[in-house]
């Protein structure tokens, strides 16, 4: 399995099989855990889970889709709340300085978008959420760009496996990552095209 799409940001293999495994366990439930901790807290991509249960029951792949949606989503709520609460001096902890000034350049620019870009790229999304908190973005944006970020994002990997099948696991390890960042560079254009025609109207 590429460990692009499967593996982790900062552990180790073996602790992420350890992680899945447990979750696994739980089912929907474990799911829903995992997704929202990964948009909070937790370095750990959610197709490692998401990914082989729909491949298991491509029937309710669209179903694990809006759970992991909206279990995402409220973990991204969760993120932009320890921003709120542990300001700065963690998002600094986490990102250097040079990337905590490139993220909040970002959110200066594209407001709660940045977090929707990121819900869709292999970007770590957590990493936004808190930084949403961090520069005061409102809830409702952070709550929007969730929700088409990671429902695009899982909602298109489920389309591949009730289309692809089996053989969706080796297409996705092979080409999610390039999928995703241009699935992230067409909404990219697409926000900047509405500040464009934004601009033309007020100027």
């Amino acid at each position: 399995m590429s460990r692009r799409v499967f593996g982790t940001e900062f552990l180790s293999a073996g602790l992420v099989q350890d992680i899945t495994d447990f979750l696994a366990a739980y089912g929907l439930w474990g799911l829903i855990a995992l997704t929202f901790a990964e948009a909070s807290f937790l370095p750990v991509f959610p197709e490692v889970l998401f990914i082989p249960m729909a491949l298991i029951n491509p029937t309710l792949a669209l179903f694990y889709a809006l759970a992991a949606t909206l279990s995402s989503t409220a973990g991204g709520l969760f993120g932009r709340w320890i921003g709120l609460k542990a300001g700065r001096p963690l998002l600094e902890r986490l990102a250097s300085g040079r990337k905590a000034q490139l993220l909040e350049n970002w959110f200066q620019r594209y407001g709660g978008w940045a977090v929707g870009l990121a819900a869709l790229t292999p970007a770590p999304y957590k990493f936004f959420t808190i930084a949403s908190g961090v520069f005061g973005v409102a809830a409702r944006p952070v709550i929007l760009g969730s929700l088409f970020g990671r429902g695009t994002r899982f909602i298109a990997e489920a389309l591949v496996i009730m289309l692809a099948g089996e053989q969706a696991e080796e297409f996705l390890a092979r080409y999610a990552d390039e999928l995703l960042l241009a699935g992230g560079l067409l909404l990219l254009a697409w926000v900047l095209w509405r500040q464009y025609l934004k601009n033309s109207k007020t100027g």
